[in-house]
């Protein structure tokens, strides 16, 4: 046996080879013992890469590889031998069957799964924290040596991290790596067979192993102290500054709350967080004055919002710092010492009197001096005045509490120096009510008596008003005026109640001799001064039968007192009538300014045609048109108008420019042509306008009966019957005169 003939064992039937890997050899000498050299057998070889892979001389039985094997590629092959006799071709033995197997050599380097591994931990992670496995395979035999022994080791990466060799399994190494110190690693495993041995192949990849962020660092301010600058008209919750704690931290572990904790601004100033920034935006929360306070001092404080309690030993998550604010002084409009005011007047008030003060100061420092004015929207009729100095209101027109109970002005107030810096105060004045108003009757009484009333029968209930006001209530007083106390034939009484009473003082009144009543009640009131007056109550007597009845009375019968009045009644025929007669005059003069057109037509008085319902003389009519006329445009009356409208306003004649003698007739229809197109004067709708004259090159040719005449010979009128109904007369006519011609 040497290396290219490794026979293991041969028996009848099989025989074993046993090869090493990635060897090209001849593998043995297949000889019968039927084989006597002289050429008569012949070997063939059949299975597992024969002819391709294995052959056979087939003279001398040699069996040979053709080509390197790899185990790799096929550990075992199958391979049948036999001799035949070349010249029948049956076997002269039976067939031997070659098993050759594969021995393996270290011909494959380890190889990883990935080229590059990505992993990530997050920082401060403890030594011997897992990181990630890598694995490496070997395609060689495992079972055979230590060809597919892989072992790692770490190349670069020390001494952050360490391997396990058996496993891969890639670990910390070092205790509290810092993210904000160093993010990126890139770590480089070996992985070698033969169990690490000298000799043995080898295989490499990369792990990038990235460090994530835990919240390790606290919030802090670059500066202790923060000033700003705030004007004093600053609008509530506008931004004064921004302040930002920085965070080497990121993502969530950099959040920030931003807080007030302390100092003379607490309630004046408040502070909030931007998300996008992680700035403290700090706002006004009340309205700033410099002449009360023109410096403010904060304490804020910023706050981790996500606090990861491994860490708390390394200190408090928050810092803080000083807010200093400036108010600058800014030229503020004058001040009103109220918000309102309300003010209470008598209404007998004389005029000019001072009813009352408003007050204003200039809030700044400088105090510069306010002039007070009444803004006239407000007090339309002027019925009060402001002193510009001193701000005193005082009446300039009488005031009537039963006219307008309030007045509701608004004073301004404006610095002299700088009118635009005004402001504005509401006044509120009451008028207060005096007793200047008698009592009246609450309605107009007018009643009736029977003239067989009897004595002390009640007719009427008297009732008052007074438009005064009255803290108590008002109390009224009836009585009879004194010309009627005693010669009066009713008598009145005061119920005490505000009401009275009118009673018959006689017995039977007759119409007759006094139809109607005129009774004077006076009515006086409790306030100072009292006030009193003279109201009249009309009484008619009436006739009425004996329950009481009105039936009827001298003057107009008292049925609805409460409806319409003689003199109502009149004033409304009165109206009826002015409307009538105005609506006839309207018409009466639209009936005139009307046009009334001459021409007559049976659908639309704007037809391009004309009817005149005349005849013409024919031929031998010599006076309906005169060609003269044409020729000799000074022959025309000027002062023809025009026959299609009657004329309203009688227009200047116009006078044209007289044609040349011995002008073409064409010519001088184009000249009137071009002034009746440019007439102020004409109507405007369509008319028909003739000219007298006929052009040339008619289809139909002319048919004047006047060139008729000149024509040399005669002419043949059948073609009329093809032009249709339309000229149907004119064909019987000509055609007539034809059959008289014939005849």
């Amino acid at each position: 046996m040497d290396e290219d003939h490794l026979i293991l064992s041969v028996d009848d039937t099989e025989i074993y080879f046993v090869l090493v890997s990635r060897v090209t050899v001849g593998l043995t000498l297949l000889h019968s013992d039927q084989d006597k050299g002289d050429g008569s057998l012949k070997y063939i070889l059949s299975g597992d890469g024969a002819g391709d892979l294995f052959i056979i001389n087939e003279n001398t039985g040699d069996i040979q590889a053709t080509k390197r094997l790899d185990r790799e590629e096929k550990p075992v092959y199958i391979l049948r031998a036999q001799a035949i006799n070349r010249r029948t071709g049956r076997p002269v033995e039976p067939e031997s069957e070659f098993i050759i197997k594969i021995h393996d050599i270290n011909d494959n380097e380890p190889m990883f799964t990935k080229d590059v591994y990505n992993a990530s931990i997050p920082e401060m992670s403890d030594v011997g924290t897992f990181v990630v496995q890598v694995t490496a395979t070997d395609a060689d035999d495992p079972t055979y040596g230590n060809s597919a022994k892989v072992v790692y080791s770490i190349l670069q990466g020390q001494p952050y991290f360490s391997v396990e060799s058996e496993t891969g399994i890639i670990r910390t190494a070092l205790l509290n790596m810092d993210r904000e110190n160093r993010e990126q690693y890139q770590v480089v495993i070996q992985a070698k067979d033969m169990g690490g041995q000298m000799g043995g192949l080898s295989g490499t990849t990369t792990v990038n192993i990235t460090l994530t962020d835990v919240n390790d660092n606290p919030p802090r301010f670059p500066q202790s102290t923060y000033q700003f600058r705030a004007p004093e008209s600053t609008p509530l919750d506008s931004p004064v500054g921004r302040i930002k704690a920085n965070d080497a931290d990121v993502d969530e572990n950099a959040e920030i709350e931003y807080s007030i904790t302390e100092g003379d601004g607490y309630d004046m100033f408040g502070i909030t967080t931007d998300k996008d920034t992680q700035e403290g935006i700090i706002t006004v929360k009340k309205a700033l004055d410099f002449e009360s306070k023109n410096l403010y001092i904060l304490k804020v404080e910023a706050t981790n919002t996500h606090v990861d309690s491994r860490f708390l030993y390394l200190g408090p998550f928050k810092d803080s710092a000083t807010v200093r604010i400036q108010v600058e002084d800014v030229d503020e409009p004058p001040m009103f010492s109220r918000p309102a005011y309300i003010m209470e007047v008598k209404e007998d008030v004389p005029l000019n009197s001072i009813i009352g003060t408003v007050t204003a100061q200039d809030p700044d420092a400088a105090k510069n001096p306010v002039k007070y004015s009444v803004d006239r929207h407000t007090d339309m009729d002027r019925v009060f005045n402001i002193n510009s100095g001193n701000g005193s209101i005082f009446t300039s027109k009488p005031l009537d509490r039963e006219t307008l109970l309030w007045h509701n002005i608004t004073v301004i107030a404006a610095e002299i120096n700088n009118p635009k810096q005004s402001s504005r105060v509401p006044v509120f004045i009451k008028v207060l009510d005096v007793n200047d108003n008698a009592p009246e009757f609450a309605m107009f009484y007018e009643t009736f008596v029977c003239e067989n009333a009897k004595a002390e029968q009640l007719i009427q209930t008297l009732s008052a008003v007074d438009k005064d006001d009255s803290y108590n209530g008002h109390q009224f007083s009836f009585s009879l005026a004194p010309e009627a106390a005693s010669s009066s034939n009713f008598t009145l009484q005061d119920n005490k109640d505000n009401t009275a009473g009118i009673f018959t003082r006689k017995t039977r009144y007759n119409r007759h001799e006094t139809s109607t009543y005129f009774l004077p009640v006076v009515i006086s009131d409790n306030d100072y001064p009292i006030q009193s007056s003279t109201e009249t109550v009309t009484i008619r007597v009436c006739a009425c039968d004996h329950r009481g009845k009105m039936l009827s009375c001298n003057a107009e019968a008292l049925i609805h007192p409460t409806g319409l009045s003689t003199g109502a009644l009149i004033a409304i025929l009165l109206c009826i009538i002015i409307l009538l007669v105005t609506v006839v005059l309207f018409a009466a003069l639209r009936r005139q300014r009307k046009k009334e057109p001459l021409i007559i037509s049976k659908e639309d008085i704007r037809d391009n045609i004309v009817s005149y319902n005349d005849e013409g003389g024919g031929e031998e009519d010599t006076q309906a048109f005169d060609i003269g006329t044409l020729r000799n445009p000074e022959a025309i009356d000027d002062n023809k108008l025009r026959r299609d409208i009657v004329p309203e306003t009688l227009f200047m004649p116009r006078r044209t420019a007289t044609a040349r003698d011995n002008t073409d007739v064409r010519d001088f229809i184009n000249q009137r042509l071009k002034e009746n197109d440019t007439d102020p004067t004409a109507p405007p709708y369509d008319s028909l306008a003739t000219y007298a004259y006929e052009g040339n090159g008619s289809v139909a040719e002319s048919l004047s009966s006047l060139e008729s005449v000149t024509t040399d010979g005669d002419q043949d009128y059948d073609y009329l019957s093809d032009w249709g109904p339309r000229f149907k007369k004119l064909a019987d006519m000509y055609g007539s005169m034809d059959s008289d011609k014939d005849s």
